[in-house]
Order: C-alpha cells, then sequence, then structure tokens
C-alpha cells in the first residue's frame, strides 16, 4: 500500500484540529448551559466561532503540532499541544479585552474550551498510537516467548517499555526485592513478587527465559539473581552494563545472553571525575602500549575527559589501526595521534615529547605473556620491559611531563618468572628516577600501579577457554587449585587513571581485586552458560607451565600497604632504589645481550631479591658475563 504524503498527512491533522476547535467550542458553551443555550448567547457562540477557531489554528502551526507523526505521538506531543492551546486562550482573552463589550462570552466558556481541546486533540492521537501499535504488535505480542524482567528500577521500565514492540518477547511478570513496588503494574505488567520467588512464578506463567535487568545493583545481588535462575534450568539474558547505557552506546533493549564476565564482574568504580578533569581535560595525554587490552581502554576512558590531544603509540602497526577505526567513528573533539615506533628508540620519544609536550603519559606497553617470556626470550623481556621503560620514563623527566605513570602487575611479588621480575625492575627504574619533590615544586612524579589479570584481555584466560569449548573441549587447565585475581578492563583503567591522579611521586599503587578466583571453578561456569553440562565437555589437567604459580599475590612478604582515601587503592610500601642503582641495572641488562639464560636468571636475582628463578634444563652457555661487584640499595 502506497504511504500517503507528508504534506497530506500534516493538512488531515490540520483539519482534524480545525473540526475539533470548533466542537470543542461549541462543546464549551453546550456544557456551560446545560445543553440549552439561550439565543442571545447562540449568536454570541456563532459569531466568535470564525475568529477564534482562526486564532488558534494559527498558534498551533505556529508551534509546529504538524511537524510530528501521530503513530509515534509522546509526552513532548502533549506538551507542545498544552502549550498552544494555553498560549491561543491568553490571545482570545486579549482579543476579547480588546473587543470590548462587541461579544460576551461566559468565563467559564473561556476555561472549559482549552480542556476539551487538550483532551480531544491529545486523546485523538494517544488513540491513534494505540491502534497503530495495535495493528502492527497486537498480533505478534502475543506469538512471542513470555519472560519474566528481574528488577523493577528504571533500567527494567525501559526494557518493558521497549519490548512491548518486540515480536520475539512478551514479558508477562516482574520480581523486585523492593516491597514497595509490589503488586504494582509497569505498562500493564505486574510486579509479581521478591526475586526469590522466581521459582514458583516461573512455573506458574509457563516461562524458560528470565531477563537480568539490574545493572545499576550491586554486583552481588546480579550474581545471586543470575545463578537461581541458572539453578532453575532457565535461560539467562541480562541489558547492558551501566557504564554502556550512561554512555549511549547502548540500549537497554540489546539484551545478550549472560557471560562469564557477568559473574566475575565488580561493583562500579567511584572517580573523582573534578579531579580527572583537572588531570585531562584541555591537556596532552600519551599512551604507551595503546593498541593492547588496558592500552585501548585507558584511551577509551581518557576521551570522556576531553583532553587537546591524545597520542596513541604502540609498536603494533595493527592494533593502532584497531584503535584508529573505533575512535575515528565517534567524531571526538580530541585531537588524536596515532605513533608507531618501540619504547626503546630513544631519539623518537625524545621529538615525539618535545614536539607535542604531554602533561601525563600512561606507560602500559609491555611484554606480558610469562611463559613465552620465561625461556627464549629472557633478554628481550628485560629489554623492552625495563629498557623500555627507563628511556620513556628518562624522556618524560627530562622534558618536565608532570605524570608518569606505570601500568604494573601483581606478578611482580615475590616473582617466580622472568616477566615478574622484569616488572619489578621497572617499578625500581621508576623509584629511582623519582626526585624528592614537595607538593607544589615542578617536576616529573612517578606512579606505579599494579594489578592481577582483566577479563577478556587478549592472551588471557576467558578467550583461550571460549575457544576450547566451541571446538568442544577439552578445557584445558594447569593445576586443579590455580587462582587468579580478575578485574574487568573498563575497571582496571579507571583505577589507573585514578591512582594516576592521586599519586604525588614514587608510590605502588595496588588495586583491590576483590577475592581470588579459582581457575576450574571459572571453566565450569563457563562450560555451564554455554548451554552445556560439565560432562559434555572435558576438563584436563596439564600441569603448570614455565614460570607459573599456583597463586599470585598483590604485596610482597616485606611489604605493607597504607589506605588512601579511595577504598579500591592502597599504597605498598616497597623496597626503595636510587639513580645510582638505576644505570648499574641498566648496564647490566646492555651488557647481557646473548648471554646464556639460566646465568641471566641467576644474575637477575641479585637484582630482584625476592625473585626465585626456574632454570632451563637443556640450557647451554653462549657466553659468561662480567658482572661487576654490586651493591644494592
Amino acid at each position: 500500500m502506497n504511504k500517503i504524503p507528508i504534506n497530506i498527512r500534516a493538512f488531515i491533522a490540520l483539519l482534524h484540529d480545525v473540526i475539533v476547535a470548533i466542537i470543542a467550542w461549541f462543546g464549551a458553551y453546550l456544557l456551560r448551559f446545560n445543553f440549552e443555550i439561550p439565543a442571545e448567547f447562540t449568536f454570541s457562540m456563532m459569531d466568535s466561532v470564525i475568529w477564534v477557531v482562526t486564532l488558534q489554528v494559527f498558534v498551533f502551526v505556529s508551534f509546529g503540532l504538524y511537524r510530528g507523526v501521530w503513530r509515534f505521538a509522546s509526552v513532548s506531543d502533549l506538551k507542545r499541544i498544552f502549550l498552544a492551546i494555553t498560549s491561543a486562550t491568553a490571545l482570545i482573552i486579549v482579543g476579547l479585552f480588546m473587543m470590548q463589550a462587541n461579544i460576551v462570552i461566559p468565563r467559564s466558556v473561556i476555561i472549559l474550551d482549552p480542556l476539551l481541546l487538550i483532551l480531544m486533540m491529545g486523546g485523538s492521537r494517544f488513540a491513534y498510537r494505540a491502534w497503530k501499535e495495535y495493528r502492527y504488535y497486537g498480533i505478534t505480542l502475543k506469538q512471542g516467548s513470555p519472560v519474566v524482567v528481574l528488577g523493577a528500577g528504571e533500567a527494567a521500565v525501559a526494557l518493558v517499555k521497549d519490548l512491548t514492540r518486540s515480536p520475539q518477547w512478551r514479558v508477562v511478570g516482574l520480581l523486585d526485592d523492593d516491597r514497595s513496588v509490589l503488586g504494582r503494574e509497569v505498562f500493564g505488567v505486574r510486579v509479581c513478587g521478591a526475586i526469590n520467588d522466581l521459582s514458583a512464578v516461573s512455573k506458574r506463567l509457563n516461562v524458560n527465559h528470565v531477563i537480568v535487568a539490574m545493572p545499576s545493583a550491586q554486583h552481588q545481588n546480579r550474581r545471586i539473581a543470575i545463578e537461581l535462575a541458572n539453578q532453575l534450568g532457565l535461560e539467562v539474558l541480562i541489558v547492558p552494563a551501566i557504564d554502556d547505557l550512561i554512555s549511549g552506546k547502548v540500549s537497554v533493549s540489546q539484551i545478550r545472553k549472560v557471560d562469564v564476565e557477568d559473574l566475575l564482574g565488580r561493583d562500579a568504580v567511584r572517580l573523582d571525575c573534578s579531579g580527572l578533569q583537572k588531570l585531562i581535560n584541555h591537556q596532552v595525554v600519551l599512551v604507551s602500549g595503546a593498541g593492547g587490552s588496558i592500552g585501548s581502554e585507558l584511551c577509551r576512558q581518557i576521551v570522556k575527559f576531553n583532553p587537546v590531544t591524545l597520542i596513541c603509540l604502540d609498536i603494533s602497526e595493527f592494533s593502532l589501526y584497531q584503535l584508529e577505526q573505533e575512535l575515528s567513528s565517534r567524531q571526538l573533539p580530541t585531537k588524536l595521534i596515532y605513533v608507531t615506533t618501540d619504547v626503546k628508540n630513544k631519539v623518537r620519544l625524545d621529538n615525539l615529547i618535545a614536539q607535542y609536550k604531554p602533561s601525563v603519559v600512561f606507560h602500559a606497553a609491555a611484554y606480558k605473556h610469562v611463559p613465552m617470556m620465561e625461556n627464549g626470550n629472557v633478554w628481550e623481556a628485560l629489554s623492552n620491559n625495563v629498557i623500555g621503560t627507563h628511556t620513556l620514563a628518562q624522556a618524560c623527566k627530562e622534558a618536565g611531563v608532570a605524570k608518569f605513570v606505570l601500568i604494573s602487575t601483581d606478578k611482580a611479588v615475590n616473582p617466580t618468572n622472568v616477566m615478574g621480575a622484569s616488572k619489578r625492575l621497572a617499578e625500581m627504574v621508576c623509584q629511582g628516577l623519582q626526585d624528592d619533590l614537595t607538593d607544589d615544586a615542578v617536576g616529573t612524579r612517578f606512579v606505579m600501579v599494579r594489578f592481577g589479570n582483566v577479563l577478556g584481555s587478549s592472551g588471557s584466560v576467558i578467550p583461550k577457554f571460549r575457544e576450547q569449548i566451541a571446538k568442544g573441549g577439552p578445557v584445558t587447565i594447569t593445576h586443579p587449585e590455580i587462582t587468579r585475581y580478575f578485574m574487568s578492563i573498563p575497571e582496571a583503567a579507571q583505577l589507573v587513571m585514578q591512582a594516576g591522579l592521586m599519586g604525588k611521586g614514587g608510590e605502588i599503587f595496588v588495586l583491590d581485586m576483590g577475592e581470588p578466583v579459582k581457575i576450574a571453578a571459572l571453566a565450569a561456569d563457563m562450560i555451564r552458560l554455554s548451554g552445556l553440562q560439565q560432562d559434555e565437555i572435558k576438563i584436563e589437567y596439564v600441569g603448570l607451565r614455565p614460570g607459573e604459580k599456583l597463586y599470585e599475590e598483590l604485596l610482597a612478604d616485606d611489604e605493607h600497604t597504607m589506605p588512601t582515601p579511595h577504598e579500591k587503592l592502597r599504597i605498598a610500601k616497597a623496597r626503595q632504589s636510587d639513580a645510582v642503582w638505576v644505570k648499574k641495572l641498566m648496564k647490566w641488562i646492555e651488557g647481557s645481550s646473548g648471554a646464556d639464560e639460566n646465568l641471566l636468571k641467576t644474575e637477575l636475582a641479585i637484582w630482584v631479591e625476592e625473585y626465585s628463578p626456574q632454570m632451563q634444563l637443556d640450557s647451554k652457555p653462549i657466553k659468561s658475563i662480567q658482572l661487576e661487584q654490586i651493591t644494592l640499595h
């Protein structure tokens, strides 16, 4: 069927309102005189209707009442109708005052007429919308799969509203622990009880699907709701995270299946937004390792605070390309610079910092894969993670960059692997470069941030498990008792920024990683969430990999922490270093290229006293190293 042209629709709507305005004017007289209008007032009614309606229609057109589409009539349209009718009534009163006694119109008619107009003009539009929605969605709604929504807050209300048009879902009930909403209705859907009533409600309403619509609730409450639905054998869906909803990246109706991140996720981070505005807003910021999991998320978080320029630095051209494609689509006011270089390239870094003059640098570039760095790449790990950190940090110090934030790791604590030891050295390099600065002194303040694994990062266990489950198994785990700390990538990036703001220089901030997670339990959760039973996917234990520990720590044995104003950040008091120590360290690493890896590990334990090296049995010496006697500070 051909659609009616827009101008014809507007004319029909205008004609409708002309007829309604005439009916409202006559109706106001009829109501005023109980449907028995005296002859003298009949004359005034007929004599005034032409100019009154003409004036009203002129105001209606001026207020743009005919630019909207009745099918999508909303509260904003009703507000516009109300303002237009109110303005028209005010003009009618002014017109009567100017004409004085020429026409006598009862005051009650002046009151009744706008009331009738609002009822008829607004009512007809909403009636048309209801008819259209029933025509398009009424039949399919009855055929949609019944679903219960857990939650009755703002997100749940928005979800129920959006799903009224969905041919796939039919919301038949809401559950919420807030007793004040019990028994109430949301768009015709009743709040049937508390979340613990899910078993009885799902049987009574014959539902097989549940949507968790509690994005702003505490993580533990969401997890309890998800696990309850899983225990009942219901298919669980969830609305997007609250940060994504607020940012407008997604809508509440974009429901998805529950993922393991929803079970391991944590409560939202409280940020000092005003402080971060001062740190980042209208500043130049540089992020090294910008193409990686943490670096790219840092870039996403940083641009929210509108730096004048963001320099995204990475050695991987493809990673930078992916980041460029994502950020360029967002039409940001920030100038974005993409730089491919190695953090060990001092000349390039010096020129870059001199050209753009960043005030804050986040250093996320590093080799992070423990087994790969343990054997065959020991010197490369030391070179990239230690020399690279020193090169960039020294360039920042020489240029007077205000803040340098190093992304460290929990594997730097009592390390049993080269990667962890190299990151501990990177921390000590930054400490050794730190000058003693008063609060108002000018100089570079080095801040280190130490945290554990992030959910879904490249090379992490979760993407690996997903791939193994998709292939039908087996899921390989190194040890039945192995545990790790986890946090989401956005949370880690936000806390890194918060630590960078709070740091005065030389501190090692430790993020609150919550409770450690047993990897075997994580694998079981992922198998169950994939819709399979654990006996359908085999779990194999393959033994610890080179350099791997059963348990990760966030503090070394000789360290203690101090609280900070932020509940998720503490400051570690660790063994310090100085500039002389740093120079000796750089000389040792630079002179160790090509050395036997067992010898490197042995000498690495001199620099990192808490390091427990694992030797490679079949390694053959290439050359010995003449290591001068070292005094550690």
